[in-house]
């Protein structure tokens, strides 16, 4: 698509909106972006534009949970196998279409939340806690590679392990940090990267911390025991995205 005002202005109501809602929970950002700007471009695209902001709104959201560096310290084991992952589907992404891997993850999201109805606990996540990290991380790290929406299964796991909202939102922008960094560096490589695309990309760092802002001060708003109900209704929500963008 040619940079022009309508694709400029559709651009920056999604990072917009995204970014808002990223701010509030703490997470969501390439999961809305991702498919809203794959709708007006391509899969491969729509990450590309969204690669740079993204690193903003990790370092941002993992700050302003406080105690940054012992959040990197406790979680970087999990984000460095989110990053091999994140290598994996990355590679495979530049090579192949990833329309299969969305539909996977989808059904995923919903099999989670039919054994969150039936309240059928995963107690091998907290019982073999190497395991499940490693599991979990690698898995997360390929489809974020694949499809941009990594924190899905994280959630799923910090929510199996009892973290807090401020665990959820610190290790799940970590995790996304580290295998968006490693996605940067190998489109790079591939030479996916031109000089419009950087520009609108950086260009759109204003709307994000504006919208973020507004965000982390509704977030402050949300009670713990309120979030993890908000955090499924995402889950729901994306699940459906995620259906409907493989299926039209």
């Amino acid at each position: 698509m040619d940079l022009n005002t309508d694709f400029l202005i559709i651009f920056s109501s999604i990072i917009f909106i995204s970014s808002l809602v990223h701010g509030s929970i703490g997470f969501g950002f390439p999961m809305i972006a991702t498919p809203l700007l794959a709708m007006v471009t391509d899969m491969k695209t729509a990450i590309l534009y969204i690669a740079i902001p993204t690193l903003l709104i990790n370092l941002i959201s993992i700050y302003s949970e406080g105690n940054f560096l012992q959040a990197i310290k406790r979680f970087y084991p999990l984000a460095l196998i989110g990053m091999i992952g994140s290598a994996i589907g990355t590679q495979i992404l530049i090579y192949s279409s990833s329309e299969l891997f969305k539909l996977l993850l989808a059904l995923s999201i919903f099999l989670y939340l039919f054994i969150q109805k039936f309240k059928i606990q995963m107690f091998w996540i907290r019982e073999k806690k190497t395991l499940s990290m490693v599991v979990f991380g690698l898995v997360a790290g390929i489809i974020g590679g694949l499809t941009n929406v990594m924190a899905s299964i994280l959630i799923i796991y910090s929510l199996e392990s009892k973290h807090t909202k401020k665990e959820i939102i610190q290790s799940t922008n970590l995790c996304f940090l580290f295998g968006k960094v490693i996605q940067i560096v190998l489109f790079t490589l591939h030479g996916s990267f031109n000089q419009e695309l950087l520009t609108i990309s950086f260009s759109s760092l204003i709307v994000v911390v504006f919208a973020m802002f507004i965000g982390l001060k509704l977030k402050n708003k949300i009670p713990q025991e309120s979030y993890r109900k908000v955090v499924k209704v995402v889950l729901f929500l994306i699940a459906c995205v995620l259906v409907y963008q493989t299926i039209i």
